[in-house]
Order: structure tokens, then sequence, then C-alpha cells
């Protein structure tokens, strides 16, 4: 992978100069993909594979203020008989705002988070009709550990997906992890601001923050997002659009992750859940049964959870 937040030395001139060098397996020259023996799927061949998909009705919380109300106006929530079938409406929901963005402004600025999101993007892989040359990618969070590791969000992210897609190098944000946690997380802050200048991110007229047009995040079994987690005190963080955490609950301590302001000002989101382990999670969040970072999620335009059977079992 070539590009990062970091490998942007032009425009930082306070990084460290002893950066991982291009050589690495890790950063290879570019992102195009040899051709591979899957079937390219179009847009409408995917839409066709979605019966199994129902919507249900809005699950609503006892919402008495007019903000309150209007973010649970602008979330749906969708229940797939299979992972397998959310996966490919997952891949149509997201080529769908890709055709639209890049149509209407050139770009397309795409934030995923790890773990097993980024197996549910199998299917997007093999959608023909999308311009990877106009998307920018970018993580919600990322634990300060090299690239090659194996709690690398960014290898996950790679391995997974990047690799299988032409996504140009230079749309590629990834975390500079030769820094401390604190100073990854403002050089990755830094790095936004600048995107935000040259009009690659837009900002929200509403709160300031930027606006990404996607954000595709999972949820742990506890109800965290990002690298927020229940009862800590980063769920309260109002100013900053990136911050560094030293002691997540979940190993490896030290990460850096967005803030609730910067996931909230998102056009749209896209909650993706799977699994009866978390279950209960959904549950608190959708139902307002417990204080989970998850039921702290909204968006813009539109707030969707893809859930399958198991993850809303106790709904």
């Amino acid at each position: 992978m070539a590009s990062s937040c970091f490998v942007r030395q032009i425009l930082f001139s306070s990084l460290p100069t002893n950066l991982p060098s291009r050589s690495d397996p890790f950063f290879p020259n570019n992102l195009t993909c040899s051709s591979r023996s899957t079937t390219s799927l179009s847009v409408s061949s995917i839409g066709r594979l979605t019966d199994s998909r129902r919507k249900v009705p809005e699950v609503r919380s006892m919402a008495t203020t007019a903000s309150e109300k209007g973010k649970e106006e602008k979330k749906r929530v969708e229940i797939f008989d299979t992972e397998e079938n959310l996966a490919v409406e997952l891949a149509k929901y997201t080529a769908d705002l890709s055709d639209k963005y890049c149509k209407e402004r050139g770009a397309f600025t795409v934030v995923v988070s790890g773990g097993s999101l980024i197996k549910s993007l199998r299917k997007l892989a093999e959608v023909d009709s999308i311009d990877w040359s106009r998307w920018h990618f970018f993580w919600v969070d990322e634990r300060v550990v090299p690239k090659h590791h194996e709690d690398s969000n960014y290898k996950l992210a790679y391995d997974g997906f990047l690799s299988k897609v032409p996504i140009p190098p230079g749309n590629v944000y990834a975390i500079n992890d030769s820094l401390s946690a604190a100073a990854a997380a403002d050089d990755y802050e830094t790095c936004l601001k600048h995107l935000v200048k040259t009009s690659v991110l837009r900002v929200s007229e509403t709160t300031g923050f930027p606006k990404f047009d996607l954000m595709l995040l999972g949820m742990g079994p506890d109800g965290h997002v990002a690298s927020l987690f229940p009862g800590h005190g980063l769920c309260d963080e109002k100013k900053r659009w990136v911050a560094s955490i030293a002691d997540s609950p979940k190993p490896p301590s030290e990460r850096i992750t967005f803030t609730f302001p910067v996931i909230n000002s998102s056009a749209h989101v896209a909650l993706v859940v799977c699994g009866s382990g978390k279950a209960e999670a959904v549950q608190a969040a959708l139902k307002k049964t417990g204080n989970v970072p998850a039921g702290c999620v909204s968006a813009e335009d539109e707030l969707v959870w893809f859930l399958d059977k198991s993850a809303c079992s106790k709904l």
C-alpha cells in the first residue's frame, strides 16, 4: 500500500524522516488488483440477490426533543436471513452512494472500521460499475501497531479488501504508526484538515466537523464503535476530530479514533452487525435498554443498521 497520511511529508514538515520504505511488502506500488477468477457483478445483478432482505419498522425510543426525533426519522433497520445476503445488499448500498457522489462532486469519501466489517465488504470488490479512482479511503480508528501486525486495521483492510480493488494509493489514508498514539491522532487530524482545505472532504454546515460521504462501522459485543468504549471519557469528547486512547479496555491499549461529532456529521452511516453474540448490544442500542456507544451513532442524511437474524434476535 503506497499511501498514508504520513507519506505526505511535503505537507507535514514536522513528521519524522525514518519512514517505512516503499519496498515494504505492505506498501506495493499500486492497488490495482490482478484479474480475479470471480465473476464481476453489476449493481443491478446484486440487487436481484436480496430477496431475503426484510425491512422492519424503525425501532423508536421515547425521545422527546426535536433533535432526537429528527435522528430517529433518519434511521432505518434492515434484517437479512444470512450474512451472505447482508454482504450483497451492503455492496449495492455502497455502490449506489459511490455513483451518486462521484457524479455530484467527483469524489467519494469512505471510512471503515476493523473487525468483521471487512469480511462483509467482500461483495463490493465484485461490482464492476464502481469508479475506484475517485474513492478516498479512511479508518474510523486504528491500533498503534506496525502495519504488518496482526492487530492492525490497515492490514485487515488491505488483506480483505484494498488489495482487491484499484483505489489509487494516494487516496488511501493510513496513520503514521511510527508516532505515539497522541502524535498519530494529531497527525491524522492535520491530514483531514488539509483535505478539507483542498475540498476532498466536505464540512458539515450544521456542526463544522468534516462530513464524510459514507462511514461503514461494525460494533463490538459490548456495543462499542470505533474505539469508543462504554463508560470511557472519549465518548463525551466534543472538540477533537481525532483522539488518542492509551487505556483501551480491549487490547492493544494504544489507539486513535474519530470522535462522535465526526462520526455523526457523516452524510451516511451503515452499522453492520452479525451474530448472536452482539444481540444484547443491538437491543440496548436500538431499544435504548442500555447505555452503549452504538446507540449514540447518528448521521446527517441517513443511518442504516444492517443486521442478520442472529444479531436482532432480542429485538
